[in-house]
Order: C-alpha cells, then structure tokens, then sequence
C-alpha cells in the first residue's frame, strides 16, 4: 500500500530548493549530499524492481533506497544486518551501559570541529574505562566494549555524547581467568567521570597546541593559547555528566538495546506531526520532568528545523560505532574464543537468537507476496531516471 505518513523526505523536497539558496555557501558539501540522497530515496530518481508473485500473479515496483547512513528510512535493514553480525559475539555475562556527556560549552566547540572532537570523545571514554577497570583497586582486568555515538538531544540540539555497552567483567592480565564484576555493579561513575575529564581536557589541549581546532564567532578569541587555557580552566573543576544504568536483562535485551541504538538518526519519520512552509511540528520527549507526561509537541521554522537535521551530518568518513579493547575488531574473534573456554561455553547458535525490531520499519528484497505469502519473484529491473514497463502499483519497499 502506498505510504501517507509524513516524511523527511518530504519536507526536504517541498522546502529544501528554498533553504538551499537561503543558505548558499553556509553549507557543507556532506550536507547537500545527505539532502540530495534523502530526497532520491525510493523514488525513480535511484531506479528499482518490479516484483511478481509466482503463485497469484500479484506484482509491485519497488524502488531502491538511497542507503545513506543518516536517512531515517534506510536505518531498519542496516540495523538488522548489523545485529545479525553482533550476535555471535555476546557472552552468558551481565553488560552494562555507560554514557559520557560533553559540556555544552565544550559541545558548541564540536560543532565546528566534529572530526576532531567526535573522535576524542570516543578515545577518551574508551581509555578512562580500561584504565579504570585495569587498576588493581577496581577490577584489574582487560575489558572490551561497543560504543556509539550519539549527536542529538530530543529536541534536535546539538547534544554529542556516547553510549557504551560493556560487558561485566574482563580478562586477568596473565589472560588465564575471566574475572567477573560485581553482581549489578561496574565502577564508580565518580571515579570515571573525573578521569575523562581530565583525559578529554588534555587531549583538547594537544589538539589546540596542533592547530586543529577552529573558531568562530563570539569563541574566536579562544583560537590564542593564553585564552583557550584560561577558557579551560573553569572546567577541569566542574562536574562532567558520566553515569551508568543497571545491568541488562541479558545478552538478548542487549541485542535489543543496540537494535534500536546503532543506527538511529537525529529523528525518525514517525516522530513528525505536521510540516508547512511555515512551521514543522515534531514530538519530543521532556527529560526535565521528573513527574508526569514528558511526551510533548515542539514546533520549529521549517528552515530551522531542516538546520538542526543537518548539523548532524557526519563527516565523510567517521564512524560511528566502535569497538574497543577485548572487543576490537583486530583481535575481537579471538579474545571470545578465549572467554567462552574460560567460562566453559559454546558460541550463541545464531538460529536461536532473536534481533529485535529496529524503530523503523526494516524493508526486504525478497518479502513474500503480500497478497497470498507466496514467493516473490524479480521480472523487471529499471535504472536511476527509467520508469518501469510493467504496471504495478509502486510499494515501500525497496531493492
């Protein structure tokens, strides 16, 4: 059936030509790109299928995506496809989650130096954990861990800050035990709010010493070493927001967690209300209130709304997840193999572990005939521009 929710895509074809010659020259290439891809997506413009059932005859075009990382609607197969990789790597242990927030006045830095800062923010969170786990007061041992980051708040602002998923425990230094953390309990988050603190503040300042940052605005001032530093100063006092929430239920609810996590953009289609030439109307959750409903109604100026999308545009290049540790990708197969005789476990047989939903809708080339459930077959292929021959009615689905 053809859609009739309100999409992205929507608004940046209806009102992206006009933000874009309001906006020349203020915007990056990265950004054009993502706008340009969304707009294309699922649409004759990137070309597509016409699928034919061999059992009714029912047959539909299906258009194919645009598989831009940060098109809300490309989100669903790329998390499943991820999640199915993952799910050999969980371990029978209890995983935690720890998040490490920048300081908005820190963040508004990150803003005009996202490569820079984005990737500090991952090296300082992943170091202060596995100094703090390998000290011989804490835990000792070598950990691993997942983190992704996040750029977004709710509301659309500009809020960078990563999500960890750690397993509970590590390996002794000599390698010869797996040591497990206390029941419902990882570190302090004190102990490793103060250590990121410091180890982000002199990473900043190694980058500041390079020449790597830039500034603008009322923060130009700050691009002079005497003034950065004492800029700085006020914060390697201040309280930097680390916190940790309790254990999973078990490796499946951390698959279910990440499913939803990994892929996410700064807002899904489903979120959107209304959108005009005026205003876009979106939901948005209130974290401020303790009590009560914190589901509300935000509504921005289109152009400001297309601007808060955008500024989560990514760098060419940056990955957003990564792996650390026990779990880096060079040795990650290996050290689990480890873990698993340590703990006297098999590998997870990949047939019994469920990836949960993604939030959106997750989209597959070969779906059984929506009409009769029987198999579907591929009769028709069109290129980027082409129309299809064959009359079918187009679908949301995509090659």
């Amino acid at each position: 059936m053809p859609r009739t929710e309100l999409e992205i895509a929507d608004i940046f074809r209806t009102h992206g030509p006009a933000w874009r010659l309001a906006n020349a020259g203020h915007v990056s290439l990265s950004q054009l790109k993502v706008m340009s891809s969304i707009e294309a997506c699922r649409t004759e413009a990137l070309g597509g299928h016409v699928a034919g059932c061999a059992t009714c005859g029912h047959h539909h075009i299906a258009y194919n995506s645009c598989k831009n990382r940060h098109c809300p609607k490309c989100q669903g197969p790329a998390a499943r496809d991820w999640m199915e990789a993952r799910a050999e790597d969980l371990l029978p242990v209890e995983y935690f989650h720890v998040v490490f927030t920048l300081p908005a006045e820190i963040a508004q830095i990150a803003y005009w130096n996202k490569k820079a800062i984005y990737g500090l923010l991952f090296k300082a969170s992943a170091k202060t954990v596995m100094n703090i786990a390998a000290d011989r007061k804490r835990m000792g041992v070598r950990v691993g861990m997942t983190s992704v980051l996040h750029t977004w708040g709710s509301a659309l602002t500009h809020h960078p800050h990563i999500h960890m998923i750690v397993p509970g425990g590590g390996l002794s230094p000599d390698g010869t035990k797996w040591v497990a953390s206390k029941p419902g309990f990882f570190l302090h988050v004190r102990v490793l709010s103060r250590l990121f603190r410091r180890l982000f503040l002199d990473g900043l300042v190694a980058l500041h010493q390079a020449g790597d940052l830039a500034f603008y605005g009322d923060l130009e001032r700050l691009a002079q070493t005497d003034a950065f530093t004492t800029w700085l100063t006020p914060f390697r006092k201040s309280e930097w927001v680390v916190y940790s929430k309790p254990p999973f239920g078990g490796p499946e609810a951390v698959l279910a967690y990440l499913s939803r996590y990994t892929h996410r953009v700064a807002i899904s289609n489903h979120r959107l209300v209304s959108a005009d030439a005026d205003t876009v109307a979106f939901r948005w959750k209130d974290y401020r209130v303790k009590n009560g409903d914190r589901q509300k109604i935000m509504r921005l100026a289109t152009p400001e709304f297309i601007r808060r999308f955008l500024i989560h545009v990514l760098p060419d290049g940056f990955h957003r997840i990564r792996h650390y540790g026990l779990l880096a990708s060079s040795a990650r197969k290996a050290n689990l193999t480890k873990i698993r005789k340590l703990l006297c476990v098999q590998p997870p047989d990949q047939a019994d572990v469920q990836v949960a939903e993604p939030d959106v809708t997750p989209l597959r080339l070969r779906e059984p005939c929506p009409c009769c459930g029987g198999p579907m077959r591929i009769i028709e292929i069109f290129r980027r521009g082409q129309k299809p021959t064959s009359r079918a009615p187009p679908r949301e689905q995509a090659a």
